[in-house]
């Protein structure tokens, strides 16, 4: 099997990766960090890189690219640790907006491939414990014939920032009945407010409130939640290959370090233990790697074998995002450990991504779950 990137590829993640390094340094993302942890300028800037439309048709101002260009473009984005919402908003929200047959999303989507507007998938409900199924938000017709929905979502990236949202929402059903969930296109109003907060890594998120807000029904009940599912499995991966940049390049940092301080009158790379340490940080930074691949390349399967591949993923990439932070910042020392230094930022990004889309416990269920045909064996 050939795993080199086409040369559309390449040229892709090196138009990424001269942006972060010419526009995104480490200080400036500690600038936008200190002021709320969202710009519209470096918006406007993954915009006119075209990024913003990668995964929308071209009828919609999109690139039409697949996933393994979703997933180069990640790695890089994950090297500078880039705090704006782009997977959330590229790679989750607006496919779902492209797959509504309402025209208001079609007008939608093509704002959103320009950068003139910000949408994003509110879907964490607080009780929820990521069961996609379990939807507590209602969606009820008003006197109009239109939908209004009750309800509060929680963690929304970047929602105090956000245009409008796209609301799962409970149509009938049960409380965990996948198939009377529909999904709803929700715009920033006076009934549909938010509260935003500065999350761990730098970025930030928002408590969303519907109170009677006025929605438009995006997909229907019975079609919404496979389409939800599949949103939710393009983020795993998306965060995965963020992960792999983010690991990368704390990697790199460590040796640099190892090669550099000094103790006995020798760097401390020399010492025998922590060659063994680094030998292992790089043998979990591969099979990252590698469960990174296979989810993006997995995205194309059927519901069943998608869904438990990606949640294979999200299980290595939450070891060894844990393993790779742990042993890095203890081989920085005390160091590693201030705001001063970029290590601790890295780690503080790991932290989050291994939450992201569900935790590690959570997916590992999932795996579970999956796995009972097979006997415990990856088929």
């Amino acid at each position: 099997m050939d795993f080199d990137f086409t040369d559309d590829q390449t040229s892709l993640r090196d138009a990424v990766a001269r942006w972060t390094e010419r526009s995104y340094a480490f200080e400036r993302r500690r600038a936008i960090a200190k002021a709320g942890g969202f710009s519209r300028e470096a918006w406007s800037e993954l915009a006119e890189l075209g990024l913003l439309g990668l995964a929308l048709p071209e009828a919609s101002g999109g690139m039409a690219f697949g996933a393994v260009e979703a997933m180069v473009v990640m790695e890089e984005l994950g090297r500078a640790m880039v705090l704006e919402p782009y997977a959330a908003v590229a790679l989750v929200a607006a496919p779902l907006l492209a797959a509504s047959p309402a025209p208001q999303a079609a007008a939608l989507a093509q704002r959103v491939a320009d950068g003139s507007a910000i949408v994003v998938l509110a879907h964490q409900e607080r009780g929820a414990r990521y069961d996609l199924a379990k939807v507590a938000t209602r969606a009820e017709k008003d006197a109009a014939g239109g939908w209004a929905l009750h309800g509060t979502k929680s963690l929304v990236p970047a929602g105090a920032h956000a245009d409008a949202f796209i609301v799962p929402a409970r149509v009938g059903g049960a409380g965990d009945d996948p198939q009377g969930i529909a999904l709803f296109l929700v715009e920033r109003g006076a009934k549909a407010t938010t509260r935003g907060y500065p999350t761990q890594d730098g970025a930030c998120a928002a408590e969303l409130a519907l109170d009677a807000a006025p929605a438009i029904e995006l997909l229907a009940a019975g079609a919404a939640f496979g389409a939800l599912e599949a949103a939710i499995d393009r983020g795993i991966a998306a965060v995965a290959a963020e992960a792999v940049g983010v690991m990368d390049r704390f990697v790199a940092l460590t040796v640099e370090y190892l090669n550099t301080r000094k103790q006995f009158g020798v760097p401390i790379g020399s010492f025998q233990a922590l060659r063994h340490r680094i030998a292992d940080v790089k043998i979990q930074l591969e099979l990252a790697r590698s469960m990174s691949y296979f989810a993006s390349l997995k995205l194309g399967e059927g519901p069943a074998a998608r869904r438990r591949a990606l949640s294979q993923a999200k299980v290595q990439l939450g070891n060894s995002m844990r393993y790779v932070g742990q042993q890095c910042i203890q081989m920085h020392g005390g160091i590693g450990m201030t705001d001063e230094y970029v290590g601790s930022h890295y780690f503080k990004r790991l932290t989050m991504i291994e939450l992201a889309y569900g935790d590690t416990l959570h997916h590992l269920g999932e795996v579970s779950a999956r796995m009972q045909d097979s006997a415990g064996v990856f088929a």
